[in-house]
């Protein structure tokens, strides 16, 4: 081959590395021979879909030889009434990645900056490199955001800050106070990413505000939300964010007519409505986090706590062999070496029974 297909792509794609997720079961079974696989890499939901969603994609099948409803009007009109937020700034995404994207691709060029945190969402820097911009990264603190710093770090180029409330990987979160001030000292002509992929898992309780409330104050504000968490829908990847109407507009218009299939927007909408699933999915990991907590503290490992569905440990050294080793054992969790983070894991909280079995190979492995 004499043509380097590499060297063809634009500058920021070359230099991208692809994002890696958690390691699938399926693959996990074919590399070492394992069965009874336990999976906490992907912070996904432990218990299932519904019984609404389940009925509601069966009444999609015989309709897939049709294209979906490429403006979504259920889904947005469901998401208005429950949210009590303007049809117009709504946006939907094949997952809030896919509205990440469209933002960096709306407003984010060569020449132009994108402010994010050190140990933030890997998308971040991904999208931001992807169309060629310069990524800011502030230091964390105390691994989570510092507002202060990232309020400084603005400068006549900076165009997009992205900041996720909780934290993924680190679970931290922070409150009003710190996030009113910062929001009053970023210009109006930068637009403010919110993203709260795990808001849900928290709702009013440990002190995480909800960035909903803001949007009229600040018309520079973009909340990003997603079903694939709390809402048990990662497999059908649906997202979206709640914005001033013209952002919204802009974003639109970069957006795929048809980037939400008709079994996703059909279960999104259905359990939208399913309260009693969302209160038992937060019951369900409010165990299972102290769960968690409580064997850490058996171990003697120290850990970052968390207001979303996952929780970060750490070990004395390198945590690759640990993570190789619980592979062995059949539990699959997240390595955050990528994220500068090579000492710690992240863990996905599961149900009672994965939690101990995970708990149970991580004491055989250390």
């Amino acid at each position: 081959m004499s043509c380097d297909y590499i060297a063809l792509a634009t500058p920021g794609v070359q230099q991208l590395t692809p994002y890696v997720p958690g390691k699938p079961v399926e693959e996990l079974g074919r590399e070492l021979g394992v069965r009874d696989i336990v999976k906490l890499a992907s912070n996904e939901n432990p218990m299932g879909p519904g019984a609404r969603v389940l009925a509601a994609l069966d009444a999609v099948k015989p309709e897939l030889s049709r294209y979906p409803d490429g403006n979504g009007f259920m889904l947005k009109q469901a998401l208005a009434a429950k949210l009590n937020v303007q049809e117009s700034g709504l946006t939907l995404g094949n997952g809030s990645n896919d509205v990440l994207e469209l933002i960096a691709r709306a407003y984010l060029q060569p020449g132009t900056e994108a402010v994010f945190s050190q140990y933030a969402f890997a998308v971040y820097p991904i999208v931001t490199q992807a169309v060629g911009a310069t990524a800011i990264v502030t230091p964390a603190k105390n691994w989570g955001h510092d507002l202060e710093a990232m309020a400084a770090a603005i400068t006549q180029n900076t165009r997009v800050i992205f900041i996720a409330n909780p934290n993924n990987p680190t679970g931290t979160w922070f409150g009003v106070e710190p996030w009113e001030k910062f929001m009053g000292s970023v210009p109006e002509d930068v637009l403010v990413v919110l993203d709260e992929a795990y808001i849900e898992y928290v709702g009013t309780q440990g002190g995480v505000l909800n960035g909903l409330n803001y949007l009229q104050q600040f018309p520079n504000l973009i909340v990003t939300r997603t079903f694939s968490k709390a809402y048990g829908l990662a497999g059908l990847r649906v997202g979206y964010s709640v914005s001033h109407p013209q952002v919204a507009n802009v974003l639109n218009r970069v957006r795929q007519p048809f980037n939400v299939d008709s079994f996703a927007l059909a279960a999104a909408t259905a359990v939208l409505s399913d309260t009693e699933y969302l209160q038992k999915s937060r019951l369900v990991n409010e165990q299972g986090m102290a769960q968690l907590i409580e064997g850490f503290a058996t171990l003697g490992l120290d850990y970052i706590p968390s207001a979303g569905n996952f929780i970060v440990v750490h070990f004395q050294g390198d945590a690759g062999p640990i993570y190789r080793n619980l592979l062995r054992e059949g539990v699959i969790v997240r390595p955050i070496a990528n994220y500068g983070m090579p000492e710690s894991l992240r863990v996905s909280i599961g149900l009672e029974p994965e939690n101990q079995r995970f708990l149970q190979a991580l004491e055989r492995v250390l």
